[in-house]
């Protein structure tokens, strides 16, 4: 079955059909960003802003690295054990992930759990 770039298999019983993520390895593509990421040379600098937001205020976490794949799965665990909705962004110098609400003290468990050093509020 020749497929295109533009489809991905959505259900197969054939046992050589094999699905492959789009960056082109299985599984272990996550272990190795996780490991390429040197997560005791980082700081992590926090700050609240309301600006622009209709009055809610966003935590904001600036100067990671700018590896896509690590922002998105830190953004996910972030978001999950906070509970709430955010995002991240890549800008020209470095990564920044966006958490609805001001959950500095959460956030900060988070980091010093995973051995993260942080400044700022």
């Amino acid at each position: 079955m020749n497929r295109g770039d533009d489809r991905r298999l959505v259900y197969s019983t054939d046992p050589k059909d094999k699905v492959v993520d789009r960056k082109g390895k299985d599984g272990d593509q996550k272990n190795k960003v996780n490991q390429s990421v040197d997560l005791e040379k980082l700081q992590v600098i926090f700050r609240l802003e309301k600006n622009g937001r209709g009055g809610k205020t966003v935590t904001i976490l600036s100067a990671l690295p700018k590896n896509d794949q690590f922002l998105s799965d830190f953004t996910k665990e972030l978001k999950t054990k906070c509970g709430t909705g955010g995002t991240y962004k890549i800008l020209d110098t470095f990564g920044e992930i966006e958490i609805q609400g001001d959950k500095r003290d959460q956030i900060k468990k988070i980091l010093t759990a995973r051995g993260i050093k942080f400044r700022g509020m």
